[in-house]
């Protein structure tokens, strides 16, 4: 630090920093000139020079001795003024801190008021949000016990469905027992289309063949046989081709299977004189019935040159309903001669019924009379009274006659 007057000034400001180059250049000046002085000796022009030189070096020095105090009044009246404008700044910067810090502190109150608003309304809306999301997940949680327990009911009815399904597998994978299923339906089905005494199962024909069901038709056509068996095996291998070649020989091979069937029955349960000139040929399954009419119409055909008709569970109804028909037809052929007794005897009963109204109605006409007479007669008793009602004894005796008693009250 450095003092000049009443100043400090740092070693590192510019005036110090002047000030010394100043003082290293008067003193290199003096070390030049004392130089010069000691070869001055040689020639007085080199003297001359010398003393021209620090003469103006004196007027340099006079220049710059003015210059340091003008450079020392206007540092001053710069450290004046920056100290003043220091003081004006600190001024002016606190006063506006404290507007910062009032408006913070408005902003702050205001922030926090704006907060709390929003804090309540966003508690409300969550207190509803809640409200009606507890009660959506209440109603959620019925629906979903409600939908779980028809799931477990469904998956009751599956698991019954399946063991339904893997014992109707069973049954149709065994021969004697797929034997027994279609005529356990085909069993079913005849017992609700036709009487019990029109039909017979297991019926043993003449040749000692035994017939599923046979139907007592009257001549013609006569009793018809319904087979119920029929080669599944075949049919399974077909469901169960995977490429052309497997679908190939397995159609091939259930309809070998069917032609084989068909002659069977026909060759057992076609006797003449016996049977009806055609059998059936019964399908459990309408699966088998459309694979057949779709895939191998002419083994169809064929049965149907060989007199055996195939029908399934819908077919074999409507072919019972039409025989049932048949029957119904017969049996009133049957009873003509009691229909015939009975609607003479029923001609007797309408005679005499007409003879007995015919006598009805003149019984009521003699009534109507009578009761016409009646009629009149209780009219004329009517008017009788109504005059006896308003006669009047007084009005009724002759002007002259004073013997007229008036009426009075009687005695008691």
């Amino acid at each position: 630090m450095i003092q000049i007057g009443d100043q400090t000034y740092p070693l590192d400001d510019p005036l110090v920093i002047g000030i010394g180059l100043g003082a290293f250049a008067t003193l290199l000046i003096l070390v030049l000139l004392i130089m010069t002085l000691r070869r001055a000796g040689k020639s007085s022009q080199s003297v001359d020079y010398v003393a021209g030189q620090v003469g103006r070096l004196a007027q340099d020095i006079g220049v710059l001795n003015q210059g340091q105090h003008t450079l020392a009044g206007s540092i001053k009246t710069v450290s004046e003024q920056q100290a003043h404008g220091q003081s004006q700044v600190l001024q002016n910067m606190e006063q506006r801190l404290a507007e910062v810090r009032q408006q913070m502190t408005e902003q702050l109150h205001e922030s926090q008021r704006r907060s709390s608003v929003a804090m309540a309304e966003m508690q409300e809306r969550m207190k509803d949000t809640l409200s009606g999301s507890t009660e959506k997940t209440t109603k959620s949680l019925t629906e979903l016990q409600e939908r779980l327990a028809t799931i477990d009911k469904a998956q009751t009815n599956i698991e019954k469905l399946s063991g339904d399904v893997l014992s109707l597998q069973d049954i149709l994978s065994n021969k004697q027992r797929r034997g027994m299923f279609g005529e356990i339906q085909l069993t079913d089905i005849v017992s609700k289309a036709l009487p019990v005494d029109s039909y017979a199962l297991q019926a043993t024909l003449s040749n000692g063949k035994r017939a599923d069901c046979l139907i007592h038709l009257p001549n013609p056509p006569g009793p018809i046989v319904i087979d119920a068996k029929f080669p599944f095996e075949a049919y399974e291998q077909l469901a169960a081709a995977q490429s052309p070649d497997q679908q190939k020989t397995a159609l091939r091979d259930l309809a070998s299977a069917v032609r084989k069937h068909i002659k069977d029955i026909s060759e057992r349960y076609i006797i003449d004189g016996e049977t009806a000139d055609g059998a059936i040929m019964f399908l459990p399954s309408e699966a088998v019935y459309a694979e057949l009419h779709a895939r191998l119409p002419e083994v169809v055909r064929e049965g149907f040159t060989a007199r055996v008709w195939i029908v399934s569970p819908t077919t074999c109804m409507a072919t019972l309903n039409t025989m049932r028909a048949i029957l119904k037809d017969a049996r009133m052929r049957e009873q003509t001669g009691a229909i015939r007794k009975e609607l003479a005897l029923l001609g007797g009963d309408v005679e005499r019924l007409v003879t007995r109204v015919g006598n009805l109605d003149r019984h009521f006409g003699q009534a109507a009379k009578d009761i016409e007479d009646i009629k009149i007669s209780a009219e004329k008793a009517g008017k009788r009274a109504h005059r006896l009602d308003h006669f009047d004894f007084e009005e009724l005796a002759p002007e002259g006659d004073t013997k007229v008693v008036p009426i009075g009250q009687p005695k008691v």
